[in-house]
């Protein structure tokens, strides 16, 4: 059952996932476009190889890391295989599987590709699952920006002295010399600058370069160049410039981030080791006395760190922490540091959601329990609102006005308990009037019948409708009995009594996203019973119009043929044995079906 639960509880979006057995041993590392579908499917279908069912048979628990990319979800596969070497994987053992984009650190620096990463103060791009890609990229470079391949010691001196001559490259245009002083230091930096650009993916600028060299090779009729520089360029338009998951820049660092709610805080730990993650871990921590989320983050990193036995000198976290002086705390800002910052806060609130699903299935009760007291904290409210109720008006051009109200029990809907309104005491489009009339036949009824009454209603519109709904509770004395808010279309707001400025809920919150469904259930219910009531008077307007059908004739025929249009499409010889001969001819000449012809005998 629990791995079951897990299983139900996985998110829709691209990761890596890790099989564990009973004795918590990792047999296996998988990535997947859509983790929920990819790990499903090895329970679901019948595995011709042995191996695999066996595999399936001893997995006892799932573990999983969410990253932005299929790209990345590859990456990271990579790195973990290589790390742990499960039982059931492929072994890596080749440390160089992947290309890299290096700008070299000395003198007039070179671009080239390589599967080495030195720590050399190079800058290193990458890495790339496609080779073709970062060829494409320096291909283009190249077009644009000619430097130097040679291997030579480029310093000034050397330069001054005339140690080198210029090579076949200089010649065919491919580099401007540098080698003797034929190009300057700074014109080359422009270049490294505009190049580094091009590389992180920021070339929208160069754009117009590559599209003037495209265009110069088609008027010089060298179609087959324009062509190769139109694929390069659409190459480089989809290709991911930097990895979130191995980066370089980012060695032998902590990365801890924190989500929370009212009853409990999740706070995820990626362990980064030579610029790759290798582990990745969530805890769920249940709140005593409304702690914050920077004392309970300090206190989770302690635990953490023990439990991994992990000494990195440097943490990042997205809130300033005071854990000693040993260790740096960063708090990234922009840049890579604060996308891999981004990533464990994405992995935090992906646990959270799983483990509101895993609960909502094993213990709904608890789930509910914890949406209620949320509910109370956002919207205010002196008690929780296991009882709402919402109201809304229909009505096209003033005609047929009818109302609705639905019913949510424990943040559920109670489909029983929706009403429909027909309204009788207003006289044209006056939702006002309308509202006003419907909440107090509603409460009104509920008060002479002794029955519950809810602990909120939610009124759709603004402070108007709002208005007029708690009309009706002053008149009934409920106005403290029943807390009332509106909630308008147009950016959500949420409207209370005697307050002109409206409050904006998260748009993520639980909280709104039940309000929003109450708001849309009671929408469609009223726009539902709207429309049957036209349906009903246009079909009854059009049958009674014809002279000689009376009411009970008009049911009759509605009763067999549902509507106008089943009607039209019937034979004459199918009213007539419903309704007789007589009144047949009369709805046939006047929905134009054809009788048949008269005998001649």
């Amino acid at each position: 059952m629990e791995l079951e639960v897990q299983i139900k509880s996985l998110p829709n979006s691209p990761g890596v996932y890790q099989y564990f057995d009973r004795t918590d041993k990792l047999l296996y590392i998988g990535k997947a476009k859509n983790l929920k579908k990819r790990v499903a499917s090895y329970f679901t279908k019948t595995h011709e190889n042995g191996k695999t069912r066996v595999l399936v048979k001893k997995i006892a628990s799932i573990k999983h890391i969410v990253v932005e990319t299929e790209t990345d979800a590859l990456l990271l596969e990579n790195n973990l295989i290589k790390k742990y070497q499960p039982r059931y994987n492929v072994l890596l053992k080749d440390d160089k599987t992947y290309p890299w984009i290096c700008i070299k650190n000395e003198a007039f620096p070179r671009v080239f590709l390589t599967r080495n990463v030195w720590k050399d103060g190079s800058e290193y791009y990458g890495p790339y699952t496609s080779v073709k890609t970062v060829r494409a990229i320096l291909s283009l470079i190249k077009e644009l920006y000619p430097l130097r391949s040679c291997a030579y010691n480029l310093s000034a001196e050397n330069i001054e002295n005339e140690k080198y001559k210029v090579c076949l490259e200089y010649h065919i245009k491919n580099c401007k010399g540098a080698c003797e002083g034929l190009q300057t230091a700074g014109s080359y930096d422009q270049d490294i600058k505009e190049i580094r650009n091009i590389i992180k993916g920021h070339f929208k600028s160069s754009l117009k370069q590559f599209e003037k060299l495209m265009f110069d090779f088609a008027d010089k009729a060298e179609y087959e160049e324009a062509h190769k520089i139109k694929e390069k360029i659409e190459l480089l338009s989809n290709y991911q410039s930097r990895s979130t998951v191995v980066n370089p820049s980012i060695t032998n660092v902590d990365v801890f981030s924190i989500v929370s709610d009212e009853l409990f805080a999740y706070v995820n730990f990626l362990k980064i080791t030579n610029g790759a993650i290798i582990q990745s871990h969530t805890v769920e921590i249940k709140k005593k006395l409304d702690e914050d989320d920077k004392s309970l983050l300090e206190l989770a990193i302690v635990e953490i760190r023990d439990r991994f036995k992990s000494t990195s000198a440097e943490l990042y976290t997205p809130i300033a922490l005071d854990i000693g002086e040993l260790v740096k705390v960063t708090v990234p800002k922009q840049g890579d540091k604060k996308r891999i910052v981004d990533l464990s806060l994405r992995n935090a609130k992906y646990f959270r959601q799983e483990r509101f699903k895993q609960i909502q299935i094993v213990d709904p009760d608890r789930h509910t329990n914890r949406i209620m007291a949320q509910m109370q904290k956002d919207l205010r409210l002196n008690e929780e609102p296991r009882h709402i109720e919402c109201f809304d008006n229909s009505n096209i051009q003033g005609t047929h006005p009818v109302a609705a109200c639905v019913v949510f029990k424990n943040g559920k809907p109670d489909k029983k308990e929706y009403r429909h309104f027909n309204i009788k005491t207003v006289d044209g489009p006056d939702d006002y009037a309308s509202m006003e009339e419907v909440v107090h036949r509603r409460y009104k009824r509920l008060v002479e019948e002794g029955r519950d009454l809810p602990q909120l209603v939610v009124i759709d519109g603004g402070k108007g409708q709002l208005s007029s709904g708690l009309k009706s509770l002053d008149i009934l004395g409920l106005r403290g009995k029943i807390a009332m808010i509106g909630i308008a279309k147009r950016l959500e707001e949420i409207y209370y009594p005697g307050d002109p400025i409206p409050m904006y809920l998260d748009k993520k919150s639980e909280s709104l996203k039940i309000i929003q469904q109450l708001r849309n259930e009671a929408h469609r219910f009223s726009i539902t019973h709207h429309r049957n009531k036209r349906s009903k008077s246009a079909i009854n307007s059009d049958l009674s119009s014809i002279n000689g059908i009376g009411e009970k004739t008009v049911l009759t025929l509605l009763k067999k043929f549902k509507s106008i249009k089943r009607l039209k499409s019937a034979t004459f010889e199918d009213i007539e044995q419903l309704i007789g001969k007589d009144k047949a001819t009369k709805v046939s000449q006047h929905f134009k079906i054809e009788s048949p012809p008269k005998s001649t005998l």
